[in-house]
């Protein structure tokens, strides 16, 4: 297949087969562009109708064309693409683009090609893009294979290109090619994967992660079909020091999953994309403008950068403005060393700020020695990782050799924000700082690629594990069962017995000593507390006889069909904190692990943190702390700390325990999970293992 790909999209010789000789229709314009810009490969239009198309001699059919052909280019009839296909199989063809919609997304006889197609695709080995596909570019090589007039508006490229486009949309392919050209990035490949009948975006990625042209991807995403393979090829980009910038559109939670366990409701689409995308340190982009400016700062990846910033003004306003935006983006603007403050403060005047933001006034521009000091300063400081300079217009000049000159000699990105017309930006770009026109253009791309900056350093993944998979109980099973099998894993167990009746729920309160929790045990009523299944703080026999009544009643009213197994008593536990542990198989990704704030708060505060599994501790350690709910579990107002260790090993455990069953699981869920103490451990008030739906 990676030969065939690169006959895609590094062909060395093309077909178009449904040639024109009109530029502005789709057999036409790839041939126009192709002799434009001067593709060095053999060139060979198909079509019984002309003699000649732009210059080249035109063939009545693939049979005629008479040398071996990399790739034809089809544009033609959905009904005709496959029989094509299989001609030009016939003649060594080895790969093919198709133009046609008219597939899958037009009913029944356009699923019936596309089963065609992909059927052929599979028996052959041809790499096939599309169908619904604009085409492609390599503009390296000048082979042109897309009907995109954007290639004739937008800025050209004169030398060789490492970003390389990859989206699900033709459209959107344009649309960003035109911005990045403004700010003159330099492009590889163009790729629009269509339909993706045959091959999906991860597969190209994987392509471009071994591609020696491509430093860069700029990806738009509406819907990845191998979570599996995506994930692959994003740890294949970051081993080759490479990035991915994507653009994920359609991100809506799965609302129909909701009705069977909080963790479904929590760990939606858009949630386990951007899950994915940070722990597989890909920078989601949010618009085009974005992504430009964030692939433009990734051509400087090779200089040192990180999430502590230092930021230098002439205006205190502006200092404060940058301050609040990049603090709020996730940034750091720490407090520079008393040393280097005194340094400062010897050319800057008392109302001048030396702290961070640095305001060195307007003043500071009439002496140049003094801004190479600051500036050097900033540039070899263990304090800070990156150095932004906001000077508009006529400021930024007066300092652009300095800056330029500190950017040369020490390896820190620096980055000037001018929102005047200063001379020196292209002088200050050839020494490799990062320029921007607009403020919040600069925040916007700059947070982002500091936090990449600053994961890429720190990046630690899971070691996978190997697990043997764990004899379930018989599903569905109630809670007892899900219970003894999370034991097996590590989560603490308690008592936990099946009471048939009230006076087996008597005595299974005594065992366990009063007050105690209630409640129905049942493998078909998941929400327990919604079918008035669970009563709270039973202080004596009398109450657990009267409850155990209660819930058996309220279950069978709220699912007369459910099953009922008696009922299940728990010691009433006390602790800081409860959070919810979840895993559940995305069908994207796979399994994913979901950690939220707890109980009955779970749904409504949202306050969750998601990773794919596996997770170590370590990890655990790292959702816990990115929940809002954190300081409840550390020490908050002087509250007691939790038991953070015993709560990581817990949702370890709970990943583990979903990564060792077998696929007819697909969730588990211990909601809550109460956090004690600190050297207290931890208890499980509630769990669930749900079934995969037929």
């Amino acid at each position: 297949m990676r030969a065939a790909l690169d006959c895609l999209l590094n062909p060395r010789s093309i077909a178009m087969i449904g040639a024109s000789t009109n530029a502005g229709r789709i057999g036409g314009m790839p041939l126009e562009l192709l002799a434009r810009f001067g593709y060095a490969g053999g060139i060979y239009p198909v079509n019984p109708k002309y003699q000649e198309v732009f210059g080249k001699r035109c063939w009545p059919d693939i049979e005629a064309v008479p040398e071996p052909v990399d790739l034809a280019v089809l544009a033609i009839a959905a009904a005709e693409v496959t029989p094509m296909l299989r001609r030009c199989h016939a003649r060594g063809v080895r790969a093919a683009i198709v133009y046609a919609a008219g597939f899958a997304e037009a009913g029944a006889d356009g699923a019936r090609l596309q089963d065609e197609l992909e059927a052929f695709v599979a028996e052959s080995g041809m790499a096939v893009a599309g169908p619904n596909c604009m085409g492609f570019a390599n503009l390296n090589t000048q082979a042109h294979t897309a009907f995109a007039s954007v290639f004739k508006t937008a800025p050209a490229q004169t030398g060789p290109g490492v970003v390389s486009l990859l989206t699900q949309s033709g459209n959107v392919c344009a649309a960003v090619y035109a911005i990045a050209r403004r700010l003159d990035l330099p492009f590889s490949h163009f790729i629009n994967t269509g339909n993706e009948a045959c091959l999906d975006f991860s597969q190209y990625l994987e392509y471009l992660a071994a591609d020696p042209q491509t430093e860069i991807v700029l990806g738009y995403i509406e819907q990845l079909r191998d979570g599996g393979r995506f994930a692959r090829a994003c740890r294949e980009l970051e081993g080759q020091g490479k990035l991915l910038i994507a653009l994920k559109a359609g991100s809506t939670d799965k609302g129909a999953q909701a009705v069977r366990s909080h963790t479904s409701a929590l760990a939606g689409d858009r949630r386990v994309y951007a899950a994915a995308f940070r722990q597989l340190n890909v920078i989601e982009a949010t618009d085009f403008a974005q992504m430009a400016h964030l692939a433009s700062l990734a051509t400087l990846r090779h200089r040192s950068a990180g999430k502590r910033v230092a930021v230098l003004t002439m205006s205190g306003a502006l200092g404060a403005i940058l301050a609040d935006k990049f603090i709020g983006a996730g940034l750091d603007l720490p407090d520079l060393p008393d040393a280097l403050q005194a340094v400062l403060r010897g050319g800057i005047p008392d109302y001048g700020m030396v702290g961070n933001p640095v305001d060195v006034t307007g003043n500071v521009v009439n002496d140049p020695d003094f801004v190479r000091t600051v500036l050097q300063a900033l540039a070899t400081t263990d304090a800070i990782d990156a150095v932004v300079v906001y000077a508009p217009g006529y400021m930024l000049d007066r300092m652009a050799d300095a800056l330029a000159e500190a950017s040369r000699q020490h390896p820190r990105l620096f980055v000037a924000i001018d929102t005047g017309l200063a001379q020196s930006r292209a002088a200050l770009r050839d020494a490799e700082v990062a320029v921007f026109e607009d403020l919040g253009q600069a925040v916007s791309a700059l947070a982002p690629y500091l936090l990449w900056c600053d994961a890429r350093a720190a990046k630690r993944i899971a070691p996978m594990l190997r697990l043997d998979a764990t004899p379930v109980p018989a599903l569905p099973c109630n809670e007892v069962d899900a219970r003894a099998y999370l034991a097996a894993f590590g989560l603490p167990q308690a008592r936990a017995h099946a009471a048939r009746d009230a006076g087996e729920a008597m005595a299974d309160a005594r065992a366990a000593g009063y007050p105690v929790a209630l409640k129905i045990l049942s493998a078909d009523i998941a929400h327990k507390t919604e079918a008035g299944g669970v009563v709270l703080g039973l202080a004596d026999d009398a109450a657990v006889q009267a409850a155990c009544g209660q819930v058996i009643q309220a279950a069978r009213q709220a699912q007369p069909d459910a099953r009922i197994d008696g009922v299940m008593v728990q010691k009433m536990e006390r602790g800081v904190a409860e959070i919810i542990v979840g895993a559940t198989r995305d069908p994207v990704f796979g399994p994913v692990l979901t950690v939220g704030l707890g109980g009955v708060l779970t749904e409504l505060y949202q306050d969750t943190s998601h990773r794919l599994l596996p997770v170590d501790e370590d990890i655990a350690m790292q959702m816990l702390r990115e929940l809002k709910a954190f300081p409840l579990l550390d020490g908050y107002r002087g509250k007691p700390r939790a038991d953070l260790a015993a709560a990581c090993r817990s949702i370890v455990a709970v990943g583990n325990a979903l990564l060792a069953a077998p696929a007819d699981v697909a969730e588990i869920e211990v909601n809550p999970l109460l956090i004690k103490e600190a050297g207290q451990g931890v208890a499980v008030l509630d769990a669930l293992i749900l079934p995969a739906t037929p």
